[in-house]
């Protein structure tokens, strides 16, 4: 029998899709951060669900408190990326075999921690026997239809930005799984990047708040492949005028003689929002995030052609489609 070639996690979930009956009345399509069922009235009910796995997800030296917390945070992203508030967490749990009883409290409490976090709470769930750890968090909420962000409202001439500074942890990776150098200080500050990530929640709600905003993603993929997802959803394409390197990653790269850019834009779970917003209201949503206790970084805009390039100085580059993709080798 032929062996069917490597599909990747994108072609797979296109194969499933393609396969589904859609609801008649679907507040959110398929391939956005969340989605949504309709209660009427123009409030839904938000739905997010994602899952860890311990034989891809938890590098070297993160525990499995540290690994449960992130669960919760990396839903919790996407519900940021929505302008939409959590209020209830389900987690189901696979677990192999030889799992010890200070594993599962550690567990229990990463998971605490991570809902606590960001004012939720676990209200319940399910667990079972597997060959590998897997911790699946689906996140609830409720917001009114027209105050969700989708990926598809972009329009030329928009501000492109982003809340906070990338590299940090596709270089933090490569520490953990590599031979490769950083000082006492940096190494501390990328390794802690991976271990104990954050969500934009703040600065996502207040995003949405400003109403200023007209597409909005979560970055867990990579910059790059944010960008793509979001162009593709708004047909529209980026031009990208400042580079937003974390300074971290920047003495990385040249520490082990690396492409600073391929950190920034091809890294991945920085969970960092990536917004676009109408000119009009940038000081107003730039101030929101400010008051969140954020930041909110100009790094382009918006354009009509379906290309995303970057245009530094001189210097130009095409920003290549790729990201992280489970089920590829």
């Amino acid at each position: 029998m032929k062996r069917d070639k490597i599909l990747g996690e994108r072609k797979i979930i296109e194969l499933i899709v393609s396969r589904l009956d859609r609801m008649p009345t679907m507040p959110i399509p398929f391939g956005d951060d969340v989605s949504a069922y309709d209660l009427g009235n123009e409030k839904v009910a938000v739905l997010k669900t994602d899952m860890l796995v311990g034989k891809t997800d938890i590098p070297p030296g993160m525990s499995v408190w540290n690994a449960a917390r992130k669960a919760v945070v990396m839903n919790i992203s996407d519900f940021a990326a929505k302008g939409v508030k959590p209020l209830a967490v389900l987690v189901s749990l696979g677990l192999p075999p030889d799992i010890t009883k200070k594993d599962i409290e550690q567990i229990g409490n990463g998971l605490n921690a991570g809902s606590r976090e960001y004012g939720t709470f676990v209200v319940g769930g399910d667990t079972g026997e597997a060959t590998d750890l897997i911790i699946s968090v689906m996140v609830f909420g409720l917001a009114q239809k027209e105050e969700v962000v989708l990926r598809s409202g972009a329009k030329p001439g928009d501000i492109l930005a982003v809340t906070g500074l990338f590299g940090k942890t596709s270089a933090g990776l490569r520490l953990l799984l590599g031979d490769h150098k950083a000082s006492k200080s940096v190494q501390s500050v990328l390794v802690d990047s991976v271990y104990m990530p954050s969500a934009r929640l703040p600065e996502g709600l207040a995003l949405a708040q400003s109403k200023g905003v007209s597409a909005s993603i979560d970055s867990s993929d990579g910059l790059a492949w944010s960008l793509r997802e979001m162009g593709q959803a708004s047909h529209v394409g980026f031009v990208i005028n400042y580079v937003p390197v974390a300074e971290e990653a920047k003495k990385f790269a040249i520490a082990n003689k690396l492409d600073v850019w391929d950190l920034t834009f091809y890294g991945g779970e920085e969970y960092e929002l990536v917004v676009t917003v109408k000119p009009e209201s940038w000081k107003k949503a730039e101030c929101a995030v400010k008051n969140a206790g954020g930041q909110l970084l100009r790094i382009g805009r918006v354009i009509a052609d379906k290309e995303i390039f970057a245009e530094v100085g001189r210097e130009r580059r095409n920003i290549e489609p790729r990201g992280y993709e489970h089920l590829i080798r």
